[in-house]
């Protein structure tokens, strides 16, 4: 089955972004695909944290809710980051990852595990913790009609141990909307993602904010896919906006996992991994 990955660049303007996503839902669609990937914070990046805090809607909100209508009306999956509004803590916010059914419903939601904490020599200071909630638990895989799918955003790209746990629940495909730094993305985006691909043997799909969002703020772009033996089978590019799109073939997938079998070559009597 067919699925796209998108990049644009979000803006602080909350409805702006909606549209350009609904836009990138429709592409991917009428080219075919059966689910389409959309960036970390797609509903908005914002100037500080202040105004972060002021744009945050709940899931329900209207946001999440065009987004629904969309994936409805075209039929297809829609991945996409957004900020959630809490009322347990009206200062801070989750950093939510929602998977939305053909059918309009809610199919997952995981909130972001590992927050972007970083003073980058030469580049940008990010404290997202300091109006970000940390989520507490893995979410495991949803069952969809192309392969089930394990939920991470981001900077948890960067912990092994998430996605071998999520392979382990039953992950065929694992996706990591995005929002990377240009400094980070040139020396280490594709890099990990393909590392996550080949260890998990899993596709990888890391749709990505692309472009000048803000005065301080940019970000790196270049979303692709990933397959199981790490081969980049779709990429966006320059563009700052775009959907690429590429086949998931779960028996190729099955058959990498057939003749070369990591899983089961683990040495759980000498180390062990566990959710807790």
């Amino acid at each position: 089955m067919l699925v796209g990955v998108a990049q644009l660049c979000s803006t602080p303007h909350v409805a702006e972004n909606l549209a350009k996503a609904v836009r990138l839902v429709a592409s991917a669609a009428s080219k075919g695909c059966k689910a389409v990937f959309l960036p970390e914070a797609t509903d908005y990046i914002a100037v500080d944290k202040e105004q972060a805090v002021t744009l945050a809607q709940p899931i329900d909100g209207p946001f999440v809710t065009g987004l629904r209508q969309a994936a409805r009306q075209h039929g297809i999956f829609v991945s996409v980051g957004v900020h959630e509004s809490t009322p347990a803590d009206p200062q801070r916010l989750f950093n939510s990852h929602v998977l939305i059914s053909s059918d309009g419903l809610l199919a997952g939601v995981y909130r972001k595990l590992h927050l972007f904490d970083v003073n980058i020599t030469n580049g940008p200071t990010l404290m997202e913790s300091s109006s970000t909630i940390p989520g507490s638990q893995l979410v495991p895989p949803v069952a969809t009609p192309f392969g089930a799918v394990g939920l991470a955003t981001c900077y948890d790209m960067r912990f092994p141990e998430m996605s071998t746990l999520l392979r382990r629940l039953g992950s065929q495909i694992i996706t990591y909307p995005s929002a990377f730094t240009i400094k980070t993305g040139v020396a280490h985006w594709e890099a990990i993602l393909r590392c996550r691909a080949i260890e998990t043997q899993c596709y990888v799909v890391a749709a990505a904010q692309v472009g000048q969002h803000t005065e301080k703020r940019a970000s790196y772009g270049h979303a692709m896919i990933v397959d199981p033996w790490g081969k980049i089978v779709a990429a966006c590019g320059e563009n700052k906006e775009d959907v690429q799109v590429a086949e998931i073939d779960l028996d190729y997938l099955e058959a990498i996992r057939r003749d070369m079998p990591v899983e089961s070559h683990r040495r759980h009597d000498v180390y062990t991994l566990s959710l807790q």
